[in-house]
């Protein structure tokens, strides 16, 4: 896999209420196939990339967008890195050590309704797709 493209700063979007200090470890269910506990920890070097994420997370909790630091190595998400798109242009990334919050970000741009709503359809596509397999 190639190396990863960026050294940060990174994000993490989640409904999740979190502190500074707290670490968000991998052993949590998909988003995108709840079906699927994921091996690694998921962020991104793109505010907005993070707040979408945010708003498709699961749970009721506000959408929450974090400034993070990786705690261990990284790679790209080869989910998207040339699986889906030549290099890294959504600039995702994945660790299976934890990852730290170090403050939350609170100027990221959120959805209209429309595209949310959008979103949510591609989302719920994925989850009944059989082959929409997740590199775990």
């Amino acid at each position: 896999m190639a190396e990863a493209l960026d050294d940060g700063p990174f994000y993490h979007g989640t409904k999740a209420d979190l502190r500074v200090g707290d670490h968000l470890t991998a052993g949590f269910r998909s988003n995108y196939r709840p079906e699927v506990v994921m091996n690694h920890i998921y962020f991104t070097a793109l505010p907005d990339g993070a707040g979408l994420a945010a708003e498709l997370a699961a749970g009721d909790g506000a959408p929450r967008v974090y400034l993070v630091e990786p705690t261990g190595a990284f790679e790209n998400d080869p989910n998207v890195t040339d699986k889906k798109f030549p290099g890294n242009p959504t600039r995702s990334y994945r660790s299976s050590d934890p990852i730290r919050v170090v403050s939350e970000v609170l100027d990221w741009t959120r959805l209209t309704p429309e595209a949310l709503q959008m979103w949510r359809e591609r989302l719920a596509g994925i989850r009944t797709d059989d082959r929409a397999e997740i590199i775990n």
